[in-house]
């Protein structure tokens, strides 16, 4: 079966050797997807002068979706064909800011969902990561 893979030009790039997405037949998969920009920088991750961050979940979250949007659009489908999703987030306790966010991106019923609260994610301004799977009935 004929496989795509893409590595966005315009997007942070990947640390490891992954894409960002792979397409096998209608099935496209989004690797774990944070808010980091091509500038390496983090939307919704501020620095003070004393080196603590300023984090917000909201602006974190939106970035995280559009850029799941962007990756899915290259492969000619958009966030409507998600069919799952696992939402990593480092605190519950944004569970209800980041579900607010989340929820305004899919105003009908969005796709299956799990989140999970884990005690780490790559680097210490993240709050979330989101991983995807996309089909396209077409």
């Amino acid at each position: 079966m004929a496989q795509d893979i893409i590595i966005a030009a315009d997007r942070a790039q990947p640390l490891g050797r992954y894409p960002h997405t792979r397409r096998i037949g209608q099935w496209v998969f989004v690797s774990g997807t944070s808010s980091r920009r091509p500038d390496n920088t983090y939307a919704g991750a501020e620095q003070w002068e004393d080196g603590t961050w300023h984090l917000d979940i909201k602006a974190q979250t939106q970035a995280v979706l559009e850029n799941i949007r962007h990756y899915l659009q290259l492969n000619n489908c958009d966030l409507q064909h998600l069919v799952d999703v696992t939402v990593f987030l480092k605190n519950m306790d944004d569970f209800n800011a980041y579900n607010e966010v989340y929820n305004s991106f899919f105003p009908e019923t969005g796709p299956c969902r799990t989140t999970v609260e884990v005690s780490a994610l790559p680097r210490p301004q993240i709050l979330i990561e989101i991983k995807a799977t996309a089909f396209i009935d077409t």
